[in-house]
C-alpha cells in the first residue's frame, strides 16, 4: 500500500484519524497499535518527522491519557525519546519545552465545556504532569484555564481533578511552574480566584472534598517554598478566615492541614497581626485539642506555641492578657490528658507560653496541681518557670 502524498501528511493523517478514537476505544491494543505505528513512522522517516514532531507528540499525549493505554508509560517514553532523538535534541523535555504550548493551545480550545469526563482533561494531565521546567514559561496559558475550570458552578469531579494535578505541580514548583520564578505574579489569581472560592462551605460531601483538595493545594503551595515572606503574608489575610474555618471540617486530612497552615501562618516573618486578629486563632486551635485524631491534637498543640511566641514576638501580650490566662487555664486541663503524648505536648506549649506571665501561670498550675493523676508534668512546668530569667 502507497501513502498519499508527502510523507509529512502520513502523520497529520495518523494524528488525525486516531487521536480522536484512541481516547474512546474499548480496546486495550488499539493504544498499543497506535504507539506501534508512530515508533514505524520515527523509524522510517527519521529526520522528515522533525517538521511534524507536534503532530506525534500529541498523539503520544493521548495514548498516554489513553484509560486503555495502561502499562504503556514506558513504551510511550522510549518513542519520545526517539522522536528527541530525530529531533536533535537531548530528551523528551527538551520536546515538551518545544511543544508544550501549541500542546496547551491544542487542549485548551475547549476548555469551557470540559467535565470530568473530557478527553482534554486526561491529556492536560499528561502535559502537565510531563513537561517539567517547560511549566514555568507556560503560565500565561495554563492559569487562565485553571481558573476558569476551577470555578465553584463548574462540574465538581473535574475540579476534583484539577486540584490533584495543581497540587502535585505546586509540591515541586522551583522544578515546574515556577521554573521562571514568575509565579507569583499570578499568586493573586490562584488566591483569590481560585482556592477563595473552593474554600467556602457547601453542603454536601463533594463540596467538602472539593474544600480538601483547595486545603492540599494551598499547603503545596506554601510547602513549595516558593513564596517570599512577603508574599506568604498576602496569602495569610487572603485565607485565614477561610483556613480557620476548615479547621472544623470532619475529614481528619482537612482539620490537620488547616492546623499546619496556620503554624506556617504564625511563623511568617515580619507579617504585622493585630491583637484582635492574633485572638481570633487559638480558640479555634483550643477546639482541635478535643480532636479525635491524636494527629491534629498534636498538630494545634504544636500550632499553639508557635502562636505564644507570636503574642511575644509582637509585643502583644498586655493586649491579650485575659486570653492567655483563659489559654493557660485551658491547657493545664489538657496537661492531665490520658495520652502521654498530648500531654508532653501540651507541656511545650505553656513552657513556651510561660516568658509571657509566669507568675499568673505559677499561680494558675498550683491552683490545679492537686487535681491532676500525677503532678509530675505541673512539677516539671514549675520547675521551667522557677528557672527563667527575671523579667527586665
Amino acid at each position: 500500500m502507497r501513502w498519499p502524498g508527502p510523507r509529512w501528511s502520513r502523520v497529520q493523517l495518523l494524528q488525525a484519524t486516531c487521536v480522536p478514537r484512541v481516547l474512546w476505544s474499548p480496546e486495550h491494543l488499539y493504544g498499543e497499535h497506535l504507539l506501534l505505528c508512530v515508533q514505524a513512522l520515527i523509524a522510517v522517516c527519521r529526520e522528515d518527522c522533525r517538521g511534524s514532531s507536534l503532530q506525534l507528540m500529541e498523539v503520544l499525549v493521548t495514548v498516554m491519557a489513553s484509560s486503555g493505554a495502561t502499562g504503556l508509560g514506558d513504551k510511550v517514553q522510549e518513542t519520545m525519546d526517539a522522536l528527541a532523538t530525530v529531533e536533535s535534541v537531548d530528551s523528551s523535555q527538551d520536546l515538551y519545552r518545544e511543544h508544550a504550548g501549541p500542546l496547551l493551545e491544542w487542549l485548551a480550545a475547549s476548555h469551557h465545556d470540559w467535565t470530568v469526563h473530557s478527553a482534554e482533561l486526561l491529556q492536560l494531565d499528561v502535559v502537565v504532569t510531563h513537561a517539567g521546567p517547560a511549566l514555568g514559561e507556560l503560565l500565561p496559558q495554563l492559569i487562565p484555564v485553571l481558573r476558569s475550570c476551577l470555578q465553584p458552578a463548574r462540574d465538581p469531579a473535574m475540579r476534583l481533578q484539577l486540584f490533584s494535578i495543581l497540587s502535585r505541580v505546586l509540591l515541586r514548583a522551583k522544578e515546574t511552574v515556577d521554573s521562571q520564578g514568575q509565579l507569583h505574579s499570578y499568586l493573586d489569581t490562584l488566591v483569590k480566584d481560585i482556592l477563595v472560592p473552593n474554600l467556602q462551605w457547601h453542603a454536601g460531601r463533594t463540596a467538602a472534598a472539593i474544600r480538601t483538595a483547595a486545603v492540599s493545594c494551598l499547603w503545596a503551595l506554601i510547602s513549595s517554598e516558593s513564596l517570599s515572606a512577603e508574599q506568604l503574608r498576602e496569602v495569610q489575610e487572603a485565607l485565614t478566615p477561610q483556613i480557620l474555618t476548615t479547621l472544623e471540617e470532619d475529614a481528619q486530612v482537612t482539620r490537620l492541614v488547616s492546623c499546619r497552615i496556620i503554624d506556617a501562618f504564625m511563623k511568617a516573618s515580619g507579617a504585622v497581626v493585630g491583637p484582635d486578629e492574633l485572638v481570633k486563632v487559638y480558640p479555634e486551635l483550643l477546639k482541635r485539642l478535643d480532636d479525635v485524631s491524636n494527629d491534629v491534637r498534636l498538630a494545634a498543640a504544636s500550632t499553639l506555641a508557635t502562636w505564644l511566641r507570636r503574642v511575644e514576638s509582637d509585643g502583644s501580650k498586655s493586649c491579650c492578657q485575659s486570653d492567655i490566662q483563659h489559654l493557660y487555664k485551658e491547657l493545664l486541663v489538657h496537661l492531665d490528658d490520658p495520652e502521654g503524648a498530648v500531654q508532653d505536648a501540651v507541656l511545650e506549649v505553656l513552657k513556651a507560653g510561660s516568658v509571657l506571665f509566669p507568675d499568673l501561670l505559677v499561680r494558675e498550675t498550683e491552683a490545679v496541681i492537686h487535681k491532676h493523676r500525677s503532678p509530675a508534668h505541673c512539677e516539671q512546668l514549675l520547675q521551667h518557670v522557677q528557672a527563667l530569667p527575671p523579667a527586665p
